[in-house]
């Protein structure tokens, strides 16, 4: 049986058209129910739980940045009520049917990037992210490897609404990015900037033009809490980006 808060994120994800410049992308506000929305902001692990990025995946120079991954090993470490509500929510969102309608969504932006190629795979996964101040991501694509980047805001009020997720354009209108490296601010025109608001999502498609980032956090004693869901290809398949395009008008794969 599909619980409230499924239902409501299938709907609004469903249903919410996608801007289109400079690159495929959607903002939702209330994505899932008030009742749930609460019982996550009670359930936000402790920060002690929370892993440096930097211990977790190989990057660096993101100190300020603390994950946990919503699978049973990194669960496991939570108090048993807090495991039991991040397995329960992690057990419908990640390699479930919401994979299936995000692929579904995206779909016309996934055949036009791997257009004649066969057998690509895809994988999903979810990690809770806390970032403090001083955090900041210059603008960037995401990896090669990234398909659909989405962003589930998580803050317990409207005063970190100037902290949300940033849309760049490069100021040299030729220059595009496959992936992988951050670059300098200076080169780009800060375009929009998402509203951190409680209970909001934003997702867009990775091209060579997805450019975005998070402005210096100097907010004192900030804690921003969001919750990324990701689509990645599997590793052996092609997945140089193309440019942003409208889709073919026949319209998403079922």
């Amino acid at each position: 049986m599909y619980s409230a808060a499924e239902l409501q994120l299938a709907y609004k994800v469903g249903n919410t058209p996608f801007g289109m410049f400079p690159y495929p992308h959607f903002c939702i506000h209330d994505v899932f129910p008030a009742d749930f929305y609460r019982r996550i902001q009670q359930n936000l692990p402790d920060p002690a739980a929370m892993r440096p990025i930097e211990e977790v995946r190989a990057v660096k120079g993101y100190k300020e940045r603390f994950v946990l991954g919503l699978n049973d090993r990194d669960l496991a470490a939570l108090p048993a009520d807090k495991c039991a509500f991040w397995s329960e929510f992690a057990g419908w969102l990640v390699g479930s049917n919401f994979r299936s309608l995000v692929l579904r969504k995206f779909q016309p932006f996934i055949d036009q990037r791997f257009a004649g190629q066969t057998g690509v795979e895809v994988y999903d996964e979810a990690l809770l992210v806390q970032d403090v101040t001083n955090y900041k991501l210059g603008p960037h694509t995401d990896a090669p490897r990234k398909v659909v980047t989405m962003l589930f805001y998580l803050p317990a009020d409207d005063s970190q609404k100037h902290l949300g997720t940033s849309m760049y354009l490069p100021n040299d209108g030729e220059f595009t990015c496959e992936g992988g490296p951050h670059h300098d601010r200076s080169k780009f025109a800060l375009l929009h900037t998402n509203p951190f608001l409680p209970n909001t999502l934003f997702a867009f498609f990775k091209t060579d033009n997805s450019f975005h980032g998070v402005e210096p956090v100097a907010d004192p004693d900030c804690r921003r809490w969001l919750l990324l869901y990701d689509i990645y290809v599997k590793p052996g398949a092609a997945a140089q980006p193309q440019p942003a395009a409208a889709p073919a008008a026949s319209g998403p794969k079922v």
